[in-house]
């Protein structure tokens, strides 16, 4: 059972910052697409940011510029963090790991991820 382990999710007010981290508990391999998606309360998830399978980041426009998405490979494992600065109340929700066999700049919807994290809480005040 694949497993992806989310944390870092925490209250922040507006302005402040989070690192949110993800850790594979299976072997990945190099060329796998890792993401992270969000979910607020009464909306659908959202892609925030992912790592495709070409190595290349791509954000969505609300977070670029405040959000930086990396990966890091350590015995085989990969894990996945997201920098989140400048946070905004908008930013609010469960923040979800995902990761995927193949993804690209242009093609990474959250139907096209089948290993998914259990989610951490972020909460920024005004």
């Amino acid at each position: 059972q694949v497993q992806l382990v989310e944390s870092g999710g925490g209250s922040v007010q507006a302005g402040g910052s989070l690192r949110l981290s993800c850790a594979a508990s299976r072997y990945f391999y190099s060329r796998y697409c890792m993401a992270w998606f969000r979910q607020a309360p009464g909306k659908e998830r959202e892609g925030v940011a992912a790592v495709t399978s070409d190595g290349s980041t791509v954000y969505a426009v609300s977070v670029k510029g405040r959000f930086t998405i990396s990966q890091s490979q350590d015995n085989a494992k990969k894990s996945l963090y997201l920098q989140m600065n400048s946070l905004k109340p908008e930013d609010t929700a469960m923040y979800y790991c995902a990761a995927t066999s193949y993804c690209s700049r242009g093609y990474w919807p959250a139907g096209a991820f089948g290993y998914w994290g259990q989610g951490t809480q972020v909460t920024v005040s005004s």
